[in-house]
């Protein structure tokens, strides 16, 4: 009874009267409190006989303990029960001694030998708990019995009691360094384990004690792959990392051939450079992008056990657990092709979604990622617009993830949306926009003078805050082109009686003494104000006064001289001795006295020396050296136990070190064997038939060969998927890959004889006959090529079969997606049909937007057959689509060279912009290529391949052109959608023995399409477009050029806009729509005397705007 009435008194008081007497601190503890004796009650319940009053004991105390209150002085107590033979009791009073037994180590001790005999208890439960506390107790007189306990259970039955000895391992390595090699035995022992609970416990001990020992991995890497889905969450993150490192040693860098076509296009500088420096510097460029190409014939083929990791880690991306997720994006990050990077970007974005603590990790990992691979994440800009609940952390991680994204095509989406952050309540976050729409302005120059003008208009904001940081961020892009700006740099003069914060006032005094030539008048009057009120400054201004004083001396002595001697005499007596000894410097500098020194003489270089324009950059910028994901990232500071990532290997190790020994089924022929073998080792068979047959010529083919394992489906899932990631949904693609094997069955079937009859020629073993037909089955129409193909292979060795199968699989991939986009409802139209697919419209194509009659070539019989129906419909259509030639002459229209004849071997390419509407697509852009064979022999099946583009722009190709005999010309049309940017399309132009990397960027002027309005229209839409989306220059007209028939000439030329009318004379207005947003774009070119005129664009994208004064001005000046 006495028992369970103090457990209710304890229950019912203990918080109000005795918790202030709990303390870790025996000075404010037990000792001096009045109530010393307050767990007597816990103490008999322990004492007692009864199993049920023990466990009531316990299971306060442990409760106790999880509201981390002090249950120390139980120990003695607690201790006595661990050989109680209730089980119950016996794991908590393991629980309660694994949280005391460090710092209770001579009671623990006492009981040493209960838990020894606890190793031996049947029960699995109590063997784990008995080492869980051994290895809690940290006396090195206990190591011997520890390293025997922990040797004992890594042999043990059950899984958990070894994963218990997994995590032993790292404790007593911390107790004893010493016990290195006999712990890394056990881990040995532990990795060939086949179970999913050990396997992260163990890599985690691996990591603790020897990161180093990449041996140990070899042969468990695949198992450890395969496992990696069954394994709980927090040893997937372990194993992944772990993972991560050990492909950096053991793999090639997938990426190493990426660098041909940036060499040629030299990534996103391209249309931010000037445009001659691109003409000059073109030719250089594909020189040295072909000389790579020969250099590195070679194509890199991925190792089947890379690919492996890669695919069973994608999977993950779903998981719930916000760590794995973040583990695999670092691993694709860190370890996967570019083009396959893409996956990781939806489910970054899904995390956004989490907590804000998730929130900020995944943002500073986004934040490092947008640096590199800026395209991964533009599709989800609208992810990044920021909420007003989001805290000013991760609101300021937004803005940096904004910033890096922005691009000449989206900026003026961002800076409208950075326009209505500024009006925010959250001050530091106004000063964050203010510096983001900074950095847009220095990365992007076509929108630095708008940003200028915003940022101006921003100072005569009411917050002082907000105008502070404006006059900072004006003074960094003033320093980039102050000769244009001395109209701002006299309205920030007049802004020092306003303006109190220091940075800020110090900002404006330096831009002034910096540019005092631009407002000789001005400065003097300044420093005379600053003179006044020298005594009350902050320290930061006053160092700027005496900079002032001592530039406005050396350059305006007559007006400044008494002034500059009166601020050097306050400075002189100044309470800082930072400004007191500026004052004594500067005097000696500029004042000449018999005692000045040499350097007097170069005071005006010291003072007035150039200074170079500040970089804005990001501060994510040199965080990628340290591992995504890790706290040395987020911290940007090497943490403890921070290990480098390695640097990819030259030559790839050796793979076979990975290879288990197992008989290898890949040499059998016959499937029964195969299945055999699978029986006999079902564990590693898995892993060797999904990496198996891809060890063979073609291990970059995971659809082709994986199809004949076990897991042949997922591999061309994932494998299409990677490939495809950015067009759709995942579930999408997998729905199409089944139908597409459907539809490969019944083809199969129909075209067995003929294959048997061709595969009798090649004497090749029977994977390569497999191959062989997969090829066949993706180029049914290309009989010519695939006959010289089977030569070639037969001549040559493994290494170029190898790359023939890699072409043979990107074509299969592309016919895949032809029949997907068919497959698919009407309905649903895709962005794959505009790219890849070749219907029976293509001779209507050519038919449609041939605006003068060329040479035909002569194509096959089966051709023309097939497509007479499309030459009749081409003809009724011809009227009506060539009607606007009359308007643009082709003759008129720019050629601009795409293929030199030299650098093609006798065949040139020249193309250009029709200025017709694409019929398959109205959001393209025509594109009219003349083919020229100068060679003495033909060229057979001239096509494009591997196109490469920015997100969101598409191509619809020409068809086909099967042979252009020698001397002979021909035209093509294909579609380009540009999505409204001057970005270059990237592809190769094939023929049947070569290919070459070619590229098509467009002026801007050609990104629009007419649009015909009236004079009042036109009005009211200029109306609507004023502000940051107008700009106005003035100019003087070109001779010829003055009168209006010639102006409308030249920006009809530069520009593909109509003609509005107007009832002025002195005039001229043109309206057009951008071909793929059907954004509005009018010009107005008002003229004056002697030449003078007036250009106006009004232009919803603020980009393509100041892109088109550029050329307009251009046209009409010279």
């Amino acid at each position: 009874m006495s028992a369970s009435s103090a457990f209710n008194d304890e229950k019912g008081g203990s918080s109000s009267v005795a918790e202030p007497e709990y303390g870790h601190d025996p000075a404010s503890g037990g000792i001096f409190s009045s109530d010393y004796k307050r767990h007597d009650d816990l103490k008999e319940m322990l004492d007692s006989n009864k199993d049920s009053l023990k466990l009531e004991a316990m299971k306060r105390i442990v409760a106790m303990i999880a509201r981390g209150k002090n249950a120390s002085d139980l120990f003695p107590a607690v201790v006595k029960n661990v050989a109680c033979k209730n089980i119950e009791v016996k794991k908590l009073v393991y629980v309660y001694l694994v949280r005391y037994a460090e710092e209770q180590q001579d009671l623990a001790l006492l009981s040493i030998s209960t838990f020894q005999r606890g190793l031996k208890d049947p029960n699995q439960l109590i063997r784990a708990s008995a080492l869980r506390v051994l290895s809690s107790i940290r006396v090195t007189i206990i190591v011997p019995i520890m390293m025997l306990a922990i040797k004992e259970a890594a042999s043990d039955m059950s899984p958990y009691v070894r994963k218990t000895a997994a995590h032993a391992i790292p404790k007593l390595y911390s107790l004893d360094p010493e016990q290195k090699d006999q712990l890394i035995e056990v881990i040995e022992k532990l990795l060939a384990d086949k179970t999913t609970l050990v396997a992260g416990s163990v890599v985690m001990a691996f990591e603790e004690v020897c990161p180093e020992r990449i041996d140990l991995i070899h042969k468990n890497y695949r198992k450890l792959c395969n496992l990696l889905i069954d394994v709980e969450e927090w040893g997937q993150v372990v194993i992944i990392n772990m993972l991560t490192r050990y492909a950096r040693t053991q793999f090639l860098n997938p990426n190493m051939n990426e660098s041909l076509l940036e060499e040629g296009n030299s990534g996103e500088k391209t249309f931010y450079g000037s445009d001659e420096d691109e003409d000059e510097d073109e030719e250089e460029k594909e020189k040295k992008a072909e000389a790579a190409a020969m250099a590195k014939r070679k194509p890199y083929v991925m190792d089947p056990d890379h690919r492996l990791l890669l695919r069973n880690t994608k999977p993950l991306l779903q998981s719930r657990n916000a760590a794995v997720v973040m583990a695999v994006a670092q691993l694709y990050f860190h370890l996967a092709p570019k083009a396959e990077v893409g996956v990781i970007a939806k489910a970054l974005v899904r995390l956004l979604r989490s907590h804000s603590e998730v929130q900020y990790v995944v943002l500073q990992n986004v934040a490092t990622m947008t640096i590199k691979r800026r395209g991964m994440f533009e599709p989800y800009l609208k992810s990044f617009y920021i909420r007003s609940t989001d805290p000013t952390q991760i609101k300021i991680l937004k803005l940096e993830v904004l910033t890096n994204l922005a691009n000449e095509t989206n900026i003026s989406t961002i800076l409208r949306e950075f326009q209505t952050y500024i009006k925010s309540m959250d001050k530091d976050f106004v000063a964050a926009t203010i510096q983001a729409i900074g950095r847009c302005a220095t990365n992007i120059g076509e929108v630095r003078d708008t940003c200028l003008n915003g940022l101006v208009q921003l100072l005569s904001n009411r917050d002082e805050l907000v105008v502070a940081e404006s006059v900072v961020v004006i003074k960094k892009l003033l320093q980039m082109q102050p000769e244009k700006h001395s109209d701002i740099i006299k309205h920030m003069a007049k802004l020092t009686d306003n303006i109190q914060v220091p940075m800020a006032r110090a900002s404006i005094l330096w831009l002034i003494g910096e540019y005092c030539e631009h407002v000789p008048k001005i400065a003097p009057d300044v420093l005379r104000k600053m003179a006044k009120s020298f005594t009350n400054e902050e320290d930061i201004v006053k160092l700027q006064i005496i900079n002032l004083a001592a530039k406005l001396y050396l350059t305006n002595s007559k007006q400044t001289k008494l002034l500059t001697q009166y601020v050097l005499n306050l400075a002189k007596y100044d309470q800082n001795y930072d400004i007191r000894d500026r004052a004594r410097f500067i005097r000696q500098l500029i004042v000449p006295t018999e005692k000045s020194g040499a350097l007097s003489k170069y005071a005006k270089k010291l003072f007035l020396a150039l200074k170079p324009a500040p970089v804005l950059e990001s501060p994510f910028k040199d965080r990628d050296h340290f591992q995504l994901g890790s706290l040395s990232h987020l911290l940007n500071a090497k943490a403890g136990g921070y290990q480098e990532l390695p640097d990819w290997p030259e030559a790839a190790p050796d793979p076979s070190v990975r290879n288990v020994e197992v008989p290898e089924w890949t040499k059998c022929s016959s499937r029964e064997k195969r299945k055999e073998k699978k029986v006999e080792k079902p564990f590693y068979s898995d892993s060797e038939g999904e990496s198996g047959p891809t060890e063979s010529a073609d291990s970059e083919s995971d659809s082709a060969s994986g199809s004949e394992s076990g897991s042949g489906s997922e591999e061309s899932g994932s494998g299409s998927e990677s490939e495809e990631s950015e067009e759709g949904s995942e579930s999408e693609e997998e729905e199409e890959d089944e139908e597409e094997k459907d539809k490969k069955k019944k083809k199969k079937e129909l075209k067995k004889p003929v294959q048997e009859t061709e595969s009798e020629q090649s004497s090749e073993e029977e994977e390569r006959k497999h191959e062989r037909k997969h090829e066949r089955k993706a180029k049914p129409r290309k009989s010519d090529s695939e006959s010289e193909s089977e030569e070639e292979e037969e001549d040559s060795e493994s290494e170029s079969s190898q790359s023939e199968s890699e072409e043979s699989e990107s074509e299969t991939e592309i016919k895949k997606k032809k029949k997907a986009a068919e497959s698919k409802p009407p309905s649903k139209p895709d962005k794959k049909e505009n790219k890849k697919e070749k219907t029976e419209m293509s001779l209507l194509d050519l038919d449609d937007f041939e605006p003068a009659p060329s040479p035909q070539v002569t194509p096959v019989n089966t051709f023309l057959s097939n497509s007479l129906v499309t030459d009749l419909e081409g003809l009724s259509l011809s009227d009506t689509v060539l009607s606007p030639a009359t308007i643009s002459p082709s003759s008129a229209l720019k050629n601009y060279e795409l293929l030199h004849r030299i650098t093609g071997e006798g065949l040139s390419v020249e193309y250009c912009f029709s200025r017709q509407p694409f019929s398959p697509d109205a959001n393209m852009v025509a594109v009219q290529m003349h083919f020229t064979n100068n060679a003495t022999s033909d060229t057979k099946n001239l096509h494009m391949e591997d196109v490469k583009l920015q997100s969101g722009m598409r191509v619809k190709e020409f068809p086909e052109i099967e042979l252009l005999p020698a001397g002979e010309t021909t035209t093509a049309v294909m579609g380009i959608d540009f999505c409204d940017s001057t970005q270059a399309a990237n592809f190769q132009l094939c023929t049947h023995t070569r290919k070459f990397f070619v590229s098509i960027q467009p002026p801007v002027g050609e990104l629009m399409r007419p649009f015909f309005m009236t004079e009042n229209e036109f009005r009211k839409e200029q109306g609507q477009l004023m502000g940051m989306n107008e700009i106005t220059e003035k100019l003087t007209l070109d001779a010829k050029c003055r009168n209006e028939h010639a102006i409308v000439q030249r920006v009809t030329t530069a520009a593909n806009l109509s003609r509005v009318p107007c009832g002025s004379d002195k005039e001229c207005r043109f309206a057009g729509r951008t071909v793929t947003s059907s954004s509005l774009v009018l010009v107005t070119v008002a003229t004056k005397e002697e030449g003078a005129a007036q250009l106006t664009v009004n232009c919803e994208k603020m980009v393509i705007g100041t892109m088109l004064v550029k050329d307009i001005l251009l046209a009409l000046t010279q």
